[in-house]
């Protein structure tokens, strides 16, 4: 049964609504959060807790039309409900709407429609499935097949007494096999890059008794003599260096009215400028047209253009005109490393919400299409919750607690280094940084933070930085929560907890990264991912935050809370692993990694990134 109907504009407010169970408002918000705000609506059906939620837009009067059921129920009239409830409500409507001169138009005798069409979509779905019987057995194939064997005469029916292999072929084959044993296996086969026999060592020589190479243990059971081996922790072997060279006063941040040390802005190049808001109608117009040309065949690119060009004047459009604009929308996506599943996406959420729009000539379509697909990156770009990290450390001291962050990542996209840097932002804003080596792994990573904390001394000759390590070969959140305890004690505002790089499809280390996650609770969850990956980063993130979810054994289990992105300097304008970070987990980017100094942490500028993505 149906537990609830709506009808609202695009802009959120409600014309008309209509409960028929227990669903409140919050299905719809959800949906509206979700999907709409995240340009996710070519999905076909939204699932929320116990509720299924299916919708239709009427683009040219920007409405939408919401029903809300009992998933378990599986109603199959719903699509039928909703085209059915659209069409008849934009007859009866649709011109007082577009008018707008009149107001909102009174709805009093819709709910009335509304009610008989409803009753009447339901019995016509009950009448099908009632008079939808099984089918007898005389009116299968198998019983016309049955009958027709039965009628055949005796000379029509296949001799089935004929053996189905030949037996002279069935010998042939046994004495090959017989042969095939019997002949030598031993040695290397012979052929190109085989080895004679006067290669092999002589058994009592020198090099047969060479010792094989002793394996690294990788496995957590390492002695005490290994741990001793590989724990340079605690020596004195590395030296005090002149760290100077690290902070490019160039690129400083800038300290607010507040006394706050905010990070510096992305820069933007000189060809986002064209990007801008005011940029002419026709100046885009020339631009788009250059950036959706297929780069190939010339023929390619003239047929987009004359599509275009056959569109003006057509006062409405459908899905069959947006489709060439958006296939080439979709591969200029991709070749901004955007994941193709996402540019999919994208790309068929935009056409939806223009389809039935009324539009004008060749410029409108052209600044029309520009307007939607902008408007849409800016909508997922921009960060949903809060980014500002320095007010909830504020609010931490206030509770006497330190502050947590916990870095996570796959292999070698710069966890360590981009901790560090943002120790370094944290140190400027007069915090007292205590970083956690739970890094347990890696020969060398202890070292590597502990050279991090040298040089940042260093640089800041007050600063209040020290590191918390147990060694290697120890459990990264028993030294997580150690770490934690250890600075509530000695006044640390924030705990940096550094992790292993592990991939995602490695289940014990995915289990042993949820098991830190739970124990220590962190404030935040930041993974750390490269710049360069297309759709690697989708399959990544959602590993990572399926296995947080999966091994937590909490109800209510974390999630990712944000990112950096690093090695942003290296890719010129193909900012898509943005774009498919965000999309993928509905978290911002907080900072953007762009170079080898402490000050190389950014602010990410949505702006900058819409226009690397929609230039040619």
């Amino acid at each position: 049964m149906l537990d609830f109907f709506s009808i609202a504009t695009k802009g959120g407010l409600v014309l008309w609504s209509k409960a028929y169970g227990p669903a409140q408002s919050s299905p719809i918000n959800n949906l509206i959060q979700d999907i709409l705000i995240e340009e996710r609506s070519s999905t076909q059906i939204y699932l929320k807790d116990n509720y299924a939620i299916k919708w239709t837009f009427v683009n040219d009067l920007d409405l939408i039309f919401i029903a809300v059921y009992p998933k378990s129920l599986g109603l199959t009239y719903i699509d039928t409900l909703l085209q059915a409830a659209s069409t008849q409500f934009s007859d009866r409507y649709g011109d007082r709407i577009l008018r707008k001169s009149g107001g909102i138009p009174q709805l009093k005798d819709w709910g009335v429609q509304f009610e008989a069409l409803l009753q009447t979509v339901e019995d016509q779905d009950a009448l099908s499935k009632k008079t939808k019987q099984p089918r007898k057995f005389e009116q299968t194939v198998g019983y016309s097949n049955s009958l027709a064997y039965a009628k055949a005469k005796p000379d029509d029916i296949k001799d089935t007494s004929k053996p189905l292999v030949d037996e002279d072929e069935f010998l042939r084959n046994i004495e090959m096999l017989k042969k095939k044993s019997a002949s030598p296996r031993i040695g290397v086969r012979k052929g190109r890059g085989a080895k004679s026999p006067a290669a092999s060592p002589i058994i009592g020589s020198d090099d047969s008794k060479k010792k094989a190479k002793e394996g690294r243990k990788w496995d957590g059971k390492i002695s005490a003599k290994d741990a001793k081996s590989l724990d340079y922790s605690n020596s004195d072997a590395i030296d005090v260096v002149n760290a100077d060279h690290l902070v490019d006063q160039s690129k400083l941040g800038q300290h607010g009215k507040d006394g706050t040390y905010n990070v510096a802005d992305l820069e933007a190049s000189d060809e986002d400028e064209s990007y801008s808001d005011d940029e002419s109608e026709e100046e885009y117009t020339k631009i788009s047209a250059r950036s959706l040309q297929a780069k190939k065949p010339a023929a390619a690119s003239n047929g987009l253009l004359s599509f275009f060009k056959n569109m003006t004047g057509q006062k409405e459009m459908t899905a069959e005109t947006l489709e060439p604009i958006m296939t080439k929308m979709k591969e200029h996506l991709i070749n901004k490393n955007v994941a193709a599943d996402i540019a999919q996406h994208l790309c068929d959420s935009v056409a939806k919400g223009l389809v039935g729009q009324t539009l004008g000539n060749f410029k409108s379509v052209q600044a029309h299409v520009k307007q939607s697909m902008e408007t849409a990156l800016k909508r997922i770009l921009t960060p949903k919750t809060s980014v500002d990290l320095l007010r909830d450390i504020a609010q931490a001291q206030a509770e006497n607690r330190p502050y947590t962050i916990v870095f996570i990542g796959v292999n070698g996209v710069g966890k360590s280094t981009n901790l560090s840097k943002t120790a370094f932002w944290l140190l400027q804003n007069n915090l007292k940084v205590l970083i956690a080596a739970c890094d347990t792994f890696r020969s060398g990573a202890v070292e590597q933070l502990r050279v991090h904390v040298r040089n940042l001394k260093a640089l800041e000759q007050n600063a209040v930085i020290d590191l918390y390590e147990k060694g290697y070969g120890k459990d990264s959140a028993s030294i997580a929560k150690e770490a934690i305890s250890s600075a509530r004690l000695t006044g640390h505002d924030v705990v940096l907890i550094d992790t292993a790089g592990r991939m995602q499809d490695n289940d014990p280390l995915m289990r042993a990264l949820a098991k830190l996650v739970t124990v220590n609770n962190p404030d935040k969850i930041i993974f750390v991912g490269e710049a360069l990956v297309g759709n690697e980063a989708v399959d990544q993130l959602t590993k990572f935050n399926a296995a947080l979810k999966d091994y937590s054994g909490l109800a209510n289990p974390r999630h990712i809370d944000g990112m950096i992105l690093t090695k942003f300097d290296t890719i010129d304008d193909k900012v898509g692993a943005a774009l498919s970070m965000t999309y993928t987990t509905g978290q911002p980017i907080l900072f953007v990694g762009t170079g080898q100094t402490y000050t190389d942490l950014k602010n990410m500028k949505v702006s900058h990134v819409v226009a690397s993505l929609l230039r040619e």
